[in-house]
């Protein structure tokens, strides 16, 4: 679905939005929080995750079947309804993740640890392999659920689904993100049967 022209940010929306953050969508005992690595400028300007078209975040939600329709990034705040979320890694905007560096990367993984435990999603899905290691040290990690947990929090890596990443299409990142849908389904069957 194609952002309306009246969203669409102006050049001088985009450098303004550089170095500012947005608000996460959280809410605590989600199904599943979703980590950005950081918000792209299009978020910054328009305050909206995965805003930059392009950016297949809302399609492989909607393909997957973890909303029943395509969501708008506009529409970011529905999704707590639906035992979903969003956050980042970094919370500063910048043109592209590879601006971060080691350091802010490490913090914000630090960062996120506490949002997790203060919020205790079922699952943190995080949406970028090489943010994932780099913020966690975990150098040899693949693509899937992780070993470790953030107390009783499952930890996912998933494919950042950014249009820069050439290395997945839409259809495969869908297929990842189906994997963590039904996966999630089952861990909150398991969380109500020990409740």
């Amino acid at each position: 679905m194609a952002h309306s022209a009246v969203n669409r940010p102006t050049p001088a929306d985009l450098a303004a939005a550089a170095g500012t953050t947005i608000p996460d969508v959280l809410a605590p005992d989600l199904r599943v929080l979703f980590c950005g690595i950081n918000p792209g400028l299009w978020s910054g300007a328009t305050g909206h995750h995965f805003a930059r078209p392009g950016n297949r975040f809302w399609p492989a939600l909607f393909r997957s079947g973890f909303t029943p329709r395509l969501f708008r990034p506009d529409e970011q705040d529905e999704l707590p309804a639906l035992g979903l979320g969003i956050t980042n890694v970094v919370s500063r905007t910048s043109a592209k993740a590879d601006e971060l560096t080691k350091e802010e990367l490490r913090d914000g993984g630090a960062a996120l640890v506490e949002r997790v435990r203060r919020n205790r999603p079922r699952i943190l899905a995080v949406l970028g392999l090489g943010a994932y290691r780099t913020a966690f040290g975990r150098p040899r990690t693949t693509v899937g659920r992780q070993d470790e947990t953030i107390g009783a929090t499952e930890v996912w890596v998933l494919p950042n689904p950014s249009g820069l990443n050439a290395h997945y299409t839409l259809d495969a990142l869908a297929a990842e993100f189906r994997t963590l849908r039904v996966e999630s389904a089952r861990a909150v069957a398991a969380g109500r049967a020990a409740e």
